[in-house]
């Protein structure tokens, strides 16, 4: 059982397509997780949805083994999503982890995602390990991307690694500099348990899988157990880690990451964020959980069969279990039945789950345009949240009428200002500053309403930019 010293918890962080689940393949085969017989691309993304899209949409946990100077270490491996929409998972991966390893792309450089997970990370107080990635490739401009990093990033060029994740290149000293660079997790084993819930899933023969990161204390096999925001008590019928399938042990102690199965029936009694102690024990604070996370796009889902409105219900339930992000709630219309009207993070969220629920659940669904969700101030003094247009009062009772706005941050080629800021001109944007990250590649700063923003300005950022615009 290794002691706190010769654990290392990490996540990888980037902006989409940077190449993160291939960098993670590599470290799995390096340190021997998976045999060359079960290697394939993406190992972690096992959701049939991300292997088709070639995007992580859920984050994964792994223990990895690893040698190093003739000492085995304990290396926990979170993969993250690089998407904007969902952010929500990066930030619970980001509160189990001692460090990250930030990826750029040595040929696109820094982009808007890399920045906003690089603050987060560092908001986080994590020890971040800068990789350029893609060295390998014929257009890669390693040195004005370490500039653009320290720049935009503060990240001094000598620390960054340079890997190429698809050839290989690099690997070893990668996960010499996370077990040196990486501080060790601080945590008693001997203190009374203290572990944070950080996601979840349903199997079919075993119930409900909580995925765990012990913060201090020892859990082991047969005890009872409480969720401390829930309020039950539950038996440890196993607990165990991910290499990357379920290895069950008989104990996981302060530092490790891994799971609990208890006879529960239902993923609705695990709260994402909660925290687990021994039944007995009264003295243990409750962890810090997190922000929940704001829903910005609103849809109606209805069954295309009015009979399949119960399936459509337990499907959502399903879902939301592994996924406490997006919200739903009962809803009829004249032209369409009974349905939901859900909330989301983002339109791919959105797009996601409708993808979700007709693959995993096999419905046909009818969905409605998205809207966001207004606020309205009533001259009695109270606010209302408004989410369809037939719940608007009427005019004369109506003080302030409030709509959500996002800052947006667009990093695109210089030449590209003029057309981007006519662009965001056009939508009611308010503009904020221009910063230059490198001569020729400068960050616009906006704050815009949201319901411009959904519906179809990445497309049009994409073409007023000729590709190469992010946003975030």
């Amino acid at each position: 059982m290794p002691d706190c010293s010769h654990i290392r918890n990490f996540c990888i962080i980037a902006h989409i397509d940077h190449g993160k689940s291939t960098l993670a393949d590599r470290l799995l085969e390096r340190t021997g997780a998976v045999s060359q017989r079960e290697m394939r691309e993406q190992i972690l993304d096992d959701m049939e949805l991300e292997r088709a899209r070639g995007i992580t949409i859920k984050a994964r946990a792994v223990a990895l083994r690893h040698q190093h100077k003739g000492e085995t270490y304990e290396l926990n491996l979170i993969d993250t999503p690089g998407h904007v929409d969902f952010h929500y998972e990066v930030s619970r991966s980001l509160a189990c982890c001692e460090g990250a390893l930030l990826v750029i792309d040595a040929a696109q450089g820094v982009e808007a995602q890399t920045v906003a997970n690089a603050f987060a990370a560092m908001n986080a107080n994590l020890a971040i390990v800068p990789v350029i990635n893609k060295i390998d490739l014929k257009n890669a401009r390693i040195d004005e991307v370490l500039l653009e990093a320290e720049h935009s990033l503060a990240i001094r060029p000598e620390e960054a690694l340079r890997v190429s994740a698809k050839a290989g290149i690099g690997i070893d000293e990668l996960l010499a500099a996370v077990i040196e660079r990486i501080p060790p997790p601080q945590g008693d084993p001997d203190a009374p348990l203290q572990a944070m819930v950080f996601d979840s899933h349903y199997d079919e023969y075993r119930g409900a899988i909580t995925y765990v990161r012990v913060m201090n204390g020892t859990v082991r096999r047969g005890q009872k157990i409480r969720f401390l925001k829930a309020g039950f008590t539950h038996e440890v019928l196993e607990l165990g880690q991910f290499a990357p399938n379920r290895r069950p042990c008989d104990t996981l102690t302060a530092g490790q990451v891994g799971y609990l199965i208890c006879n529960m029936k239902s993923v609705a009694d695990v709260h994402i964020g909660d925290t687990v102690s021994h039944a007995g024990e009264t003295s243990v604070e409750p962890l810090p959980g997190y922000q929940p996370p704001k829903r910005m796009v609103y849809c109606g889902l209805f069954p295309a069969d009015g009979e399949n409105y119960e399936a459509l219900r337990e499907a959502l339930e399903k879902l939301w279990i592994n996924d406490p992000s997006f919200e739903f709630q009962p809803e009829t219309s004249d032209a369409l039945g009974f349905g939901f009207r859900c909330g989301f993070l983002g339109m791919l969220h959105m797009e996601i789950i409708q993808q979700r629920l007709e693959g995993e659940a096999d419905l046909d669904l009818v969905q409605t345009a998205p809207n966001v969700t207004y606020e309205i101030v009533t001259t009695k003094g109270e606010t209302l949240r408004i989410n369809n247009p037939t719940q608007v009062p009427d005019s004369g009772e109506i003080e302030e009428f409030r709509q959500p706005i996002v800052r947006v941050s667009f990093i695109l080629p210089s030449e590209y200002i003029g057309p981007v800021m006519q662009l965001c001109t056009d939508r009611r944007g308010t503009y904020l500053r221009t910063e230059y990250l490198s001569p020729t590649r400068a960050m616009l700063v906006y704050d815009l309403p949201l319901a411009e923003v959904i519906y179809d300005l990445h497309d049009k950022l994409k073409s007023v930019t000729r590709g190469y615009g992010t946003m975030d």
